[in-house]
């Protein structure tokens, strides 16, 4: 994304198991894909336009591996957003600008964005998120089967997502 930098958060949740296939260009746990990604962002602008503080969300379903395309997807961002902000964020999701989306957009349809109250709760690795009446998410670390204990997989792609 020329003309801009943005820092935040991440929360990514699917319906594979750990380690998401789909990050290692392989075949979806269950056979398809249904994911959604909530970008909170700390900073950040583009062109002048300031995010700073709110968030923008996809959530898409796709009929194989995300890589091989044809998926559904629906957007919202933060209610909170003025005109110039909701253009902005609605171009980041549409894969307009590059980054990470540039390429990922080419695997979703994307239906008209729409505004929803973001409510985000960072507790370490305890989140609690919940977007309008229709997103419900809690996250918390991963337990390791043999001794219970706590733990925070990272994965690293340096070539790129999809």
């Amino acid at each position: 994304m020329s003309n801009g930098k943005l820092s935040g958060t991440v929360l990514i949740a699917c319906n594979c198991d750990w380690g998401c296939p789909c990050n290692f260009n392989a075949r979806p746990t269950t056979g398809f894909c249904e994911g959604g990604w909530v970008w909170a962002f700390s900073s950040g602008s583009h062109a002048g336009v300031s995010v700073d503080g709110l968030a923008v969300s996809l959530f898409a379903k796709w009929p194989g591996a995300i890589h091989e395309g044809n998926g559904q997807a629906v957007a919202t961002f933060d209610e909170k957003a003025d005109s110039a902000q909701r253009s902005l964020l609605t171009r980041i999701v549409g894969g307009e600008l590059g980054g990470p989306w540039g390429l990922f957009s080419k695997t979703y349809s994307l239906a008209e964005p729409r505004p929803a109250s973001y409510q985000l709760d960072f507790k370490e690795h305890f989140t609690k998120l919940r977007i309008g009446d229709s997103v419900h998410l809690e996250m918390q670390p991963m337990q390791n089967p043999v001794s219970g204990a706590e733990t925070h997989p990272e994965i690293v792609l340096p070539e790129g997502l999809v």
